[in-house]
C-alpha cells in the first residue's frame, strides 16, 4: 500500500500539482502554512497515487512511502 504525506510547510501554493493531476484529486485547502502560502490537500477517495504530483512539484511537498504487509 502506498501512502502520501504532504510537507505543507514546503508548499508555496503554485498550483502546478493541481493543474497536472490526472484525476483532479488535488485542491487548495483554504488554509495557510507559516509562510502564508495556501497549501494543497489530497482527496484520498479520488487519488490513484500515480506520482504525478511528486514529479511536477518544484518544492518537494509530496512524499510517497510504501507500507509492506506480510
Amino acid at each position: 500500500m502506498v501512502n502520501i504525506t504532504l510537507q505543507m510547510e514546503r508548499c508555496k501554493g503554485c498550483g502546478i500539482c493541481i493543474a497536472n493531476c490526472p484525476k483532479d484529486a488535488l485542491a487548495f485547502s483554504n488554509h495557510s502554512n507559516h509562510s502564508g502560502y495556501e497549501y494543497v490537500q489530497v482527496n484520498e477517495e479520488t487519488c490513484v497515487k500515480c506520482g504525478t504530483c511528486y514529479i511536477v512539484c518544484p518544492d518537494g511537498v509530496f512524499v510517497f512511502t510504501e507500507t509492506i504487509t506480510e
